[in-house]
């Protein structure tokens, strides 16, 4: 008996990574309201019907984290009657061009130098931290409009794993969601009808040899370690969450309960 897909998690033919947070526990035992925050990848290839599904939704805000690089390989987002979009972009996580051109175009011996003996991991730790730290203007802008009036909103970047990841992370951690229900939302990503598909320009079967795929595998999965990474940066930064979100976000515990009226049952 094959498993049918809630509504809220349609078959959408041209959005990857598409779901609802809803449901998930707070450490005080309420749940994330469903429909109120959803994450995807990019919407610049939705279809008719993907974008019917999507304007179904009463999404009043769709953030974007893709940088203007991105957006320049994908395209811009689809537009939906009456939605507010804001484009934040947060550091790619295996951030520059050149990088993401080897990872396109590299020969084997390019990709052994640059990824291999554990870089790959190493860089989307290293990025994830770095977004932690230096990223707290856009997490802030984020909290605070959902604070006000912009739920139900929409989170995405390219592959809607990595920025929006974290920045859904930083939004569960405000709402008082267990840790580990936050690590096991973040690696639903690794999902196969979820992942972000591998390009590689050429089409020769080289450039998808085993070899080349679990040198590149690193960059294009969800690991619990990136985002322990995350955490672990925020408690030896300013030493616990709280303190996190009052000094380095300014949400104050009055905006924390006022997101917690807004998306919490």
């Amino acid at each position: 008996m094959t498993q049918q897909i809630p509504s809220t998690e349609p078959e959408l033919t041209g959005v990857r990574n598409f779901r609802d947070v809803g449901g998930l526990p707070t450490v005080d035992g309420r749940r994330v309201r469903q429909g109120v925050l959803f994450r995807s990848g990019h919407l610049a290839h939705a279809t008719a019907e993907d974008a019917v599904f999507l304007s179904s939704l009463g999404l009043h805000t769709i953030f974007d984290f893709r940088n203007a690089a991105d957006q320049k390989l994908e395209g811009p987002d689809v537009e939906l009657p009456g939605v507010l979009n804001v484009n934040l972009p947060l550091t790619d996580p295996a951030h520059g061009a050149d990088f993401w051109t080897m990872v396109r175009d590299g020969e084997i011996e390019q990709l052994r130098e640059l990824l291999g003996d554990g870089k790959a991991a190493n860089r989307m730790i290293s990025s994830y931290r770095d977004i932690i730290k230096s990223r707290t203007a856009e997490h802030a802008r984020v909290l605070h409009a959902l604070a006000e009036d912009s739920a139900p909103a929409l989170m995405h970047c390219a592959a809607g794993k990595d920025r929006a990841g974290l920045s859904i992370a930083v939004t569960l951690l405000a709402l008082g969601v267990e840790r580990e229900a936050i690590i096991a939302d973040y690696l639903e990503s690794n999902a196969k009808h979820r992942r972000y598909k591998v390009r590689r320009s050429s089409g020769a079967e080289s450039a998808h040899s085993p070899e080349v795929m679990e040198l590149l595998s690193p960059l294009f999965e969800a690991r619990a370690e990136y985002l322990t990474a995350a955490f672990d940066t925020i408690e030896e930064t300013w030493g616990d969450v709280d303190t996190y979100l009052e000094q380095g976000l300014g949400v104050t515990p009055e905006i924390r309960e006022r997101l917690r009226e807004r998306l919490l049952d």
